[in-house]
């Protein structure tokens, strides 16, 4: 089996660049990728498919 574990979402979001297409869980307000987003907003990621 692969390890997927990493170990900060800075590491999580490395390799996504512009126009990546992406899959986040969440549902609702309480369920938001909130750290996620930030990352990929801190990171200026453009034209996203999620």
């Amino acid at each position: 089996m692969i390890n997927k574990t990493v170990k900060n979402v800075e590491e999580a979001c490395h390799d996504i660049q512009d126009g990546a297409t992406i899959m986040l869980g969440g549902f609702g307000l309480c369920g938001i990728p909130e750290n996620s987003i930030a990352e990929l907003v801190k990171k200026n990621v453009k034209n996203l498919t999620c």
